[in-house]
């Protein structure tokens, strides 16, 4: 792969940063290297003990150093994503995808052959496709 970036222990470069509330971001990274060993295609940003301007500095300081075009984000309305959006006015060509889920996550990490921003668009659909629920108990 050709494009620039911070590098992980194993070489490659950071392609998103995943950005959550507590431990959801490192949380779902540490699946991610469990299940497949390539955790370190993403960089976990912790929202905890933060405020907006402090977290919107972090994840814009963690864009720059990784070249990361992809943040996946938790909550539609929370502060990673609010901050993101504000960081995405001053950077169009960072693409933000809120509601991250271990399925969308894996599909990505498996696009190393596709632009990040191409990637995360799939992988949003791949997450939103499974979502599910079982049974009918009332």
């Amino acid at each position: 792969m050709s494009e620039k970036g911070a590098t992980a222990a194993e070489g490659g470069p950071v392609r998103a940063l995943v950005a959550g509330h507590g431990d959801f971001a490192a949380g779902l990274v540490s699946a991610v290297q469990q299940i497949t060993g390539r955790g370190d295609v993403f960089r976990a940003v912790s929202a905890r003990d933060l405020s907006g301007v402090d977290l919107e500095a972090l994840i814009d300081r963690a864009l720059t150093e990784t070249g990361a075009l992809v943040v996946f984000t938790d909550l539609q309305a929370g502060s990673c994503t609010m901050a993101a959006r504000r960081l995405t006015r001053n950077r169009p060509n960072v693409v933000l995808v809120a509601g991250a889920n271990l399925p969308m996550l894996l599909d990505f990490v498996f696009a190393d052959n596709v632009p990040p921003v191409e990637a995360a668009r799939h992988a949003m659909e791949r997450g939103r496709d499974a979502i599910g629920a079982i049974g009918d108990r009332k």
